[in-house]
């Protein structure tokens, strides 16, 4: 591969990392909006955006191939409301002030994926991987007796995440009509939802009672809901594994950053907590440099 495509593959998964990593403060912009209209929206549009993407470049065969393959079919329902579950409770999480939490739970999900690859792949780790792997659980642990509560959210959207990753690596579909299926499947509840609260007066989209900048926002969640995975999927395709594993934890450290900047509490327990974690990655991380380039 040219080293022109792989820069191209560097700037769009770093894109991607980042605009994930700015989110809270686009969701936070959207406070004023119940957080289950915020999630019903951003299903319906990126479900929109991504389907007229998809028609306009593929024609309708991109939906054909998928359906006419009832096991794939299954799966992506189940990939579909895993990553809705997520969506969900993300949106919620950031706007009832826990950006940290849900930062933690970004920073345990790779490490997770590590476990998921023993348990389900039958993978095996290497020395410095068990090391990596027991230094984030301890972190875990220590937030989990010293955070205050249970951070369950972190662990859900981590868990909710990994899952999600497990089933899109077994299906035999690519990324962008994958995402679109998904986003299909998740429409129909959501265009329900929407039509049920504009009616019932609970909604404020039709009647602009949000006002016309918070519905532009809205609209624009569906995008930046889709764009992000767009382009980590044409990086994806054109990095080292390695690197990109490296670059993922970009998103949770501009997550944890937007945490403060909103306010949040930040104290030595947690920290240490956090550090615990940072340090697992950081083994992991150079275990992975170090094998790409005995490689």
């Amino acid at each position: 591969m040219s080293m022109d495509a792989r820069t191209r593959g560097l700037w769009m998964a770093l894109a991607a990392f980042v605009i994930w990593g700015l989110m809270p403060l686009y969701w936070h912009l959207l406070k004023a909006v119940p957080s289950l209209q915020v999630v019903v929206h951003r299903a319906l549009w990126s479900a929109i955006l991504v389907a007229a993407f998809l028609t306009i470049t593929r024609g309708r065969d991109w939906l054909r191939a998928v359906f006419s393959q009832p096991r794939l079919a299954t799966m992506l329902l189940g990939s579909g409301l895993l990553i809705g579950f997520n969506w969900s409770l993300y949106v919620w999480a950031v706007n009832a002030g826990h950006v940290v939490e849900t930062s933690l739970g970004y920073f345990i999900n790779p490490l997770l994926n590590v476990v998921i690859g023993v348990v389900f792949l039958r993978e095996r780790l290497l020395p410095a991987q068990w090391v990596a792997v027991a230094l984030a659980a301890c972190g875990v642990l220590w937030l989990t007796f010293n955070y205050g509560s249970f951070p369950w959210i972190a662990l859900l959207l981590a868990g909710s995440f990994a899952l999600y990753g497990l089933i899109r690596r077994q299906a035999a579909v690519d990324a962008v009509a994958g995402l679109g299926v998904e986003n299909l499947y998740l429409s129909v509840p959501a265009l329900l939802a929407f039509a049920w609260l504009e009616a019932s007066g609970r909604g404020g989209f039709v009647a602009l009672d949000w006002g016309l900048g918070t519905n532009l926002l809205l609209v624009l969640g569906g995008a930046l809901t889709a764009l992000p995975l767009v382009a980590f999927a044409y990086g994806a395709r054109r990095l080292p594994y390695s690197l990109l594993g490296l670059l993922q934890y970009v998103a949770p450290t501009l997550q944890l950053l937007c945490g403060l900047l909103l306010g949040e509490v930040f104290t030595p327990d947690r920290l240490a907590g956090f550090a615990c974690i940072w340090l697992g990655l950081a083994v992991y991380g150079l275990d992975g440099w170090r094998s790409s380039r005995r490689q």
